[in-house]
């Protein structure tokens, strides 16, 4: 028996205008949902980095590390020409 289209569940794929732009609209938003939450967890990674190094920067100002011994020169070897 054939279903008339009131009588079809709406998981058998009308295609209509309307649906196709409904569902277009809900990828879209879920896409740019997706890259405001990466986002906001690259910038909150970027201040937790950023204060890290501040961190070891004004640790690194408050104890600076020794200067490093010079190595003693090699005596120079007469060249023959």
């Amino acid at each position: 028996m054939i279903k008339s289209n009131s009588e079809r569940s709406p998981t058998t794929g009308n295609r209509t205008a309307s649906s196709v732009l409904e569902a277009w609209e809900k990828r879209t938003a879920l896409v740019k949902h997706q890259n405001n939450a990466e986002s906001a967890a690259n910038d909150a990674k970027t201040a937790r980095l950023k204060a890290l190094r501040l961190e070891k920067e004004r640790l690194d100002a408050l104890n600076p590390p020794p200067a490093p011994a010079r190595k003693a020169r090699a005596a120079k070897r007469p060249v023959a020409r």
